[in-house]
Formats: structure tokens, C-alpha cells, sequence
């Protein structure tokens, strides 16, 4: 059963993307805040699902295929639904394709290299575009929705441009890598 545990978190992730899909249709900010809460919860489970699969020594392939699936699913659905719904819009949907399209490169060419047994680790970097990236989709998700003293709105862009300026450089140092190994 303890093997299960980290799985069923990650699981749970995609799991949430239908109920993060829904919350955009209450109207007001109960929404928002929904919206914002199964997406914290989402990232928490990101964050115990591969701690314990390595503390408890029970690391799986499934765990290794699903974990970026579900990562990546998410974050989908949720720009893609923001744009939908207007919480990104105008010059700030252009990071949002960017970091969309990059996911999608770098998805096909870790496909390509495990294939020649090649390595694309994770670079500190990308930790750092994730980072903001989560960060900005959070306080979107909050939009209108949080107190005046805190500009969501404008933190969430800000932190979306920075994404999606960090994922065009993560983008290029993938692909330069990756492109070393194709022939």
C-alpha cells in the first residue's frame, strides 16, 4: 500500500483538472478562490508525491511517466481557461503560448531522447521558471478576487512575462542539448 501513495497524489492532480475546469463557471469570487484552492492543493501534492516516493524508496515508473503528465495537464488547463475566461488577455497571453508551446518541445524531445538513453535533467533554471510560473497562475486563479491591498492581477502578469522570458532560455538550453543527439 505505501508504494500506492505517491501514485495516488499524482493521480490526484489530474484528478483536480475537471474541478479546476468547473470552478471557472461559479461566477464571483467563490470561484476564483476555489479555482486557486484545488490549484494549491494540486501543487501540494506535486511537491509530497515525489518526496515520498523517494523517502520511502518506492520511486516507480508509473510515478516517473505520470508525474510531468499531470504537472504539465495542469498547468494546461489552467492557462488555457484563464484565456478562455478573460483573467489573461491581451499582450499576456503571449507568455502563456510560450510556456505552453515549450512544455510541448521539451515533453517531445525527452521523448525522443529516452529513446538513446539520453538524459535531459531538470536544470535549476527550470526550477526557477516553474517557480514563477506557479506563483503567477496562483495569483491569477485569485484575479479580482483578492483584497485591495494586493494587486493579484498585476502580480500574476508580472510573474507570467518573467515565466515566460525564463522559459524561452530553458526552452533553447533543452533544445541546444537535445539537439546534439539527433542526427
Amino acid at each position: 500500500m505505501k508504494n500506492q501513495i505517491p501514485n495516488l497524489l499524482t493521480l490526484s492532480r489530474i484528478i483536480v483538472i475537471p474541478a479546476l475546469v468547473l470552478s471557472f463557471y461559479i461566477d464571483g469570487p467563490v470561484g476564483n478562490w476555489l479555482g486557486f484552492a484545488l490549484f494549491a492543493f494540486a501543487g501540494i501534492t506535486d511537491f509530497f508525491d515525489g518526496y515520498l516516493a523517494r523517502s520511502m524508496n518506492v520511486v516507480s515508473p508509473l510515478g516517473r511517466f505520470l508525474d510531468p503528465i499531470a504537472d504539465k495537464l495542469l498547468v494546461a488547463a489552467a492557462l488555457m481557461m484563464m484565456v478562455a475566461f478573460g483573467r489573461i488577455s491581451g499582450l499576456a497571453v503571449l507568455p502563456a503560448v510560450v510556456i505552453m508551446c515549450r512544455e510541448i518541445m521539451v515533453s517531445g524531445l525527452r521523448e525522443h531522447l529516452a529513446e538513446l538513453k539520453v538524459p535531459l535533467p531538470v536544470t535549476v533554471l527550470a526550477k526557477w521558471k516553474t517557480t514563477a510560473q506557479i506563483l503567477a497562475i496562483g495569483f491569477l486563479l485569485v484575479g479580482d478576487a483578492s483584497p485591495d491591498i494586493i494587486p493579484s492581477i498585476l502580480i500574476g502578469d508580472v510573474l507570467l512575462w518573467i515565466a515566460g522570458i525564463v522559459t524561452v532560455q530553458t526552452g533553447y538550453i533543452y533544445l541546444r542539448t537535445g539537439l546534439k543527439h539527433l542526427d
